[in-house]
């Protein structure tokens, strides 16, 4: 598994857009806390899809990728705010693994590429949000990422079903 920084010039790579609207499909459908519900609505995500997509060829943000030798099968962005004062961190957003290259690894890849692209561009800090309930704490903590908030019943999956949105930061 390899990590690859996608620039501006790279963000229209062959292959990159349906790599990675599969999977972040196929990360949806199985429960995955990637912005949407199951069952994916794979026109919505094809528009948030190509939406960062274009903030990437645009040089706005950065793309980060996994790709397995074949075809692109993880993904993350470092997401600027576009504000000065706010310049030396990201957020770290849409981080995703394909279901079938999960549990081996590839997460962690994905993470310590991203945490290098950010060094690589001189930034001081990134930030993320989690979904409650799902444990991701356990899988961030150890990447180094810390607790510094949390935002109860944030998120709302279903009529009765609401979960904390929980902030993570971490310092480079």
């Amino acid at each position: 598994m390899k990590y690859l920084a996608m620039d501006s010039d790279e963000a229209l790579a062959p292959g990159l857009r349906a790599d990675l609207l599969d999977t972040w499909v196929a990360a949806t459908n199985a429960g995955g806390a990637v912005g949407y519900t199951p069952p994916a609505p794979v026109e919505q995500i094809a528009e948030d899809l190509d939406g960062s997509l274009g903030r990437v060829a645009a040089g706005l943000d950065l793309l980060g990728v996994l790709h397995n030798g074949e075809r692109y099968v993880g993904m993350g962005l470092l997401v600027s705010r576009g504000s000065w004062l706010q310049e030396h961190w990201r957020t770290v957003l849409r981080v995703m693994v394909h279901p079938e290259h999960q549990g081996n690894g590839a997460g962690r890849v994905l993470m310590e590429g991203l945490r290098g692209s950010a060094v690589d561009l001189g930034l001081e800090q990134l930030q993320l949000t989690i979904r409650g309930g799902l444990g991701l704490e356990k899988f961030y903590g150890p990447l180094g990422y810390r607790i510094v908030g949390t935002q109860p019943r944030a998120i709302r999956l279903s009529a009765d079903d609401y979960r904390d949105e929980i902030m993570l930061v971490q310092d480079l």
